[in-house]
C-alpha cells in the first residue's frame, strides 16, 4: 500500500483513468465489430460506411494514447483490404 500522499494520489488517478480508457477501448472494439459484421454479411457498401465511421474513432484513440498508432494502422489496413476483396 502507498505510504505517501503523491503515491496515494497516483493510485486514485490511475483508477479513474482505467475506467475512462476501458470505455474508450470498448467503444473502439464496437466500431471494429460493426465493420467486421458488415464484411461478413458481404454487403460492400455497408462495410464501406461502417469503415468510414470507424476510421476517425480509431485515429482518435491512437492520438489520445489508448492504443498504439501502429496498431491502428494495421487494423485499418487489414479491414480496408478485406472490404476491397468483397465482390
Amino acid at each position: 500500500m502507498a505510504h505517501h500522499a503523491s503515491a496515494k494520489k497516483r493510485i486514485r488517478r490511475n483508477a479513474r483513468r482505467a475506467v475512462i480508457n476501458g470505455a474508450r477501448v470498448s467503444r473502439l472494439r464496437t466500431f471494429v465489430k460493426k465493420v467486421e459484421l458488415a464484411i461478413a454479411s458481404g454487403d460492400k457498401s455497408a462495410a464501406q460506411r461502417a469503415f468510414k465511421d470507424a476510421q476517425p474513432e480509431l485515429h482518435r484513440s491512437a492520438r489520445i494514447g489508448v492504443v498504439n498508432r501502429n496498431t491502428v494502422a494495421r487494423k485499418l489496413s487489414r479491414l480496408s483490404s478485406r472490404i476491397k476483396a468483397l465482390a
